[in-house]
């Protein structure tokens, strides 16, 4: 193997390759990656949803552009997303429909009819909702594979059980020591390192710029009717819950953001209760039992917005980092974006200045 590379970019999940596939056969790149397999912490553990509004107004273009390219490599299925209020809540749906279709997604409103038709067994005190026609289910696990097929054909290495060790920075780039010992040599560093992102920086020498991880709890529910499988992505215009089918089973989370260290997170009993006394309050759904549980970590920078481009104070450093819980719906206008500020290109859909790190200070 080549010990020396252009770019190295650490972490493979959908972040790291979904950035080494854009690059392709235009730089020579390494993607390392700490654990057994690629996409084994977030990634892996995705709601797996594409929603225009999901991620507020300022992760709303990168969304929005990832949605023509995930259709073309037939990765959406049609889902619609239903985003319910209770009573007094009115404005708040109101002012949610007017702010997503002031830039561009289509937001209908819904009566207390049109919820009904939408979300059986609905229980009464919620009477307002906004629909989204466009919302998806994203096939997760094809999506990464194809991009790590992708950089695979360009040529691009992958090495997994691969942890960055140590990290000197010299005039020429980059000396990067390896877990197992061994060393590589690169131009340019690439943070894509997911709730690592902030100690991959300390490694390197570089300023932390504040990303968090947060743990978010999911569980599988099977009930009683089963499942509508044509059953919307449904949501809280408080942020208090999430439900949605998949294969007959309901996958619940209480959108719960609990501060974590990176960690192979696990659920909290608290989280699972929380989640399920969310869910009977919304639906009149008997559990016939509780499948499955399950936790990952969503990674936010202070105004919780992505990180794309080099260090102020370091033009051999990148970050690709900060994704949140967006960072699978963002991933093939992110990419395009990463590659092109890496390759030093200018244009493309999305205007990267909202996601610059200079302006984190």
């Amino acid at each position: 193997m080549d010990a020396r590379y252009d770019i190295v970019i650490v972490g493979a999940g959908m972040a790291g390759a979904s950035l080494a596939a854009a690059i392709g056969t235009r730089a020579r790149v390494l993607v390392i990656e700490g654990e057994d397999r690629p996409g084994y912490h977030t990634t892996g553990r995705s709601a797996a949803f594409w929603a225009e509004s999901y991620g507020g107004p300022g992760v709303q273009p990168l969304t929005s552009a990832s949605g023509p390219i995930l259709r073309e490599l037939g990765m959406l299925t049609t889902r619609t997303a239903v985003t319910l209020g209770r009573a007094g809540q009115e404005s708040e749906i109101e002012a949610f429909a007017e702010t997503y279709r002031a830039i561009g997604v289509e937001v209908e409103l819904l009566d207390r009819a049109g919820m009904e038709a939408r979300v059986p067994h609905l229980r009464e005190g919620w009477t307002c909702a906004a629909l989204e026609p466009s919302t998806c289910d994203i096939d997760v696990g094809s999506l990464h594979q194809y991009y790590l097929a992708q950089a695979r054909k360009a040529g691009i290495e992958l090495r997994c059980r691969s942890r960055l060790a140590e990290a000197r920075r010299e005039a020429s780039g980059w000396t990067l020591k390896l877990a197992d010992g061994q060393e590589v040599q690169a131009a340019i560093l690439v943070n894509a390192a997911g709730a690592w992102a902030d100690p991959v920086a300390r490694i390197a020498g570089q300023r932390p710029i504040g990303i968090t991880p947060y743990r978010r709890t999911v569980v599988q529910l099977a009930v009683i009717p089963e499942v509508p499988g044509d059953l919307p992505l449904v949501l809280d215009i408080s942020g208090g819950f999430y439900f949605k089918p998949e294969s007959g089973r309901l996958w619940l989370s209480p959108h719960d953001e609990t501060p974590s260290r990176p960690c192979d997170a696990a659920p909290e009993e608290f989280d699972v209760a929380l989640a399920i006394d969310r869910f009977e309050q919304v639906v009149d759904w008997p559990i016939q039992r509780l499948e499955h549980r399950w936790a990952g970590l969503r990674s936010f920078a202070p105004d919780r917005l992505p990180v794309y481009g080099f260090a102020s104070e370091d033009p051999a450093y990148f970050w690709f980092a900060g994704q949140g819980g967006f960072g699978i719906q963002t991933a093939p206008a992110a990419a395009e974006l990463g590659a092109r500020l890496l390759m030093g290109e200018s244009g493309g859909p999305v205007d990267p200045a909202p996601y610059a790190p200079a302006r984190l200070g």
